[in-house]
């Protein structure tokens, strides 16, 4: 008959195992769920079958009068080298206030069976803040009455 102190390592080791063994499985099974995969239009629509089961991200050109909005969805259609696809956006938060026609946009989500690209996440690039630098030489643009000393009154 085997003693209780000779019962107790067997225990903790197969407790460890389970513990370890379950750790693995949630990391594997949390990674899969959050993996992204970032496709131009082209690619997405040569995915076949594939296309249907990612959780992808896709960027291009909003086309211009294509917006749509209702409440905090809305309906466009991006556009990247002649590629078209229309993007049905339902989200918690309305889109961007950078989300205009012509804005560079990426759409987060799946692509469904219907040929729509179903987007649960919404960004949308600010012009201004993607804007070419001055050249040196060029005249600044916008005020500059504060930048120049006042003119001195002659006596």
């Amino acid at each position: 008959m085997k003693t209780q102190s000779q019962q107790s390592p067997a225990k903790f080791i197969i407790a460890g195992i389970i513990v370890l063994a379950t750790v693995a499985w949630l990391a594997l099974s949390a990674s899969s769920d959050t993996k992204q995969y970032y496709v131009t239009i082209s690619e997405l629509q040569q995915l076949g079958n594939k296309a249907y089961t990612r959780h992808l991200r896709v960027a291009g050109n909003v086309q211009p009068g294509s917006i749509n909005h209702v409440g905090t969805n809305a309906t466009f259609t991006l556009m990247e080298q002649g590629k078209a696809l229309r993007v049905n956006y339902q989200g918690a938060e309305p889109p961007p206030d950078s989300f205009k026609d012509d804005a560079q946009a990426l759409a987060i989500g799946t692509y469904g069976r219907d040929g729509v690209f179903h987007a649960t996440q919404l960004q949308a690039k600010c012009a201004s803040k993607y804007a070419p630098a001055a050249k040196p030489g060029a005249a600044p643009t916008g005020n500059t009455a504060a930048l120049t000393p006042a003119a001195k009154p002659q006596s």
